[in-house]
């Protein structure tokens, strides 16, 4: 028979045919004097078996392995291994699937900084409409940022410093407070008068836990906290300077 033919009896295409040659899972068949191939029965029945192994979820190396003569694995080993790894692919997507049945179930929807955790997606649904205060959003882009960023042993205490810093209704109008006399300092230089009550301000909004082990000015070129620094104008960056050394200063007494 001709690879039409072939193809056509086990349900494939010529082109994975011809594919499986180059591969060496299928023997090449012998050329008749006008130069085209004769496929036999034997052909048909290793073809149809590569489609049954692959359909199973076998790649291409492990089926070569399996139909073999002198195969590493038998195919119930093969098989078994198969199995486990897709029992550990379900765990994963059932896994998955349960993250985002509760991001979609978020009260408020989505957030555009996410995915974030369902935890951190109600923390800001409870902060409201922010999209007027450029400090507010960003400070929501860094908050995002840790929790993705953090070590799984320490997400849960992440969240919990988030919680007593937004999850009230009075801890919400100081960090509202904060961010608008923040949003103020956009033109402002180090030495603006206003620095120093936007310092206090933010320092009372400050989690303790988020604080860095040790200060840090702002050309310093102390990696992410330098680059936190530049991220702002220079009365925002100084307010922000000077509200984590007054925190500081209040943890350490």
């Amino acid at each position: 028979m001709r690879i039409g033919e072939l193809a056509d009896a086990v349900g494939v295409t010529t082109r994975t045919v011809r594919h499986y040659h180059h591969q060496g899972l299928l023997p090449e068949p012998e050329r008749l004097a006008n130069g085209y191939r004769t496929y036999t029965l034997r052909h048909v029945v290793v073809l149809a078996r590569i489609r049954r192994l692959t359909e199973l979820g076998l790649g291409l190396a492990e089926v070569r392995d399996v139909l073999a003569d002198e195969a590493g694995k038998d195919l119930a080993e093969v098989l078994e291994e198969l199995d486990a790894d897709l029992a550990r692919q379900e765990a994963a997507i059932r896994e998955r699937r349960t993250r985002l049945r509760a991001l979609l179930g978020t009260e408020g929807g989505l957030p555009p900084e996410g995915p974030v955790s369902a935890e951190l997606a109600e923390l800001f649904a409870g902060m409201g409409d922010v999209s007027g205060s450029p400090m507010a959003v960003r400070d929501r882009e860094m908050l995002a940022l840790l929790e993705s960023t953090v070590a799984p042993q320490d997400r849960e205490g992440l969240l919990a410093a988030v919680r007593g810093a937004l999850g009230s209704p009075e801890a919400m109008a100081r960090a509202h407070r904060a961010y608008a006399l923040l949003d103020e300092l956009a033109d402002a230089a180090v030495d603006d008068p206003r620095v120093a009550e936007a310092a206090r301000v933010l320092a009372d909004c400050l989690p303790a836990e988020l604080l860095p082990e040790e200060d840090v000015v702002p050309d310093s070129g102390h990696g992410f906290m330098s680059a936190l620094y530049a991220d702002f104008a220079p009365g925002q960056a100084e307010a922000i300077r000077q509200a984590m050394e007054i925190a500081s200063r209040g943890r350490r007494t």
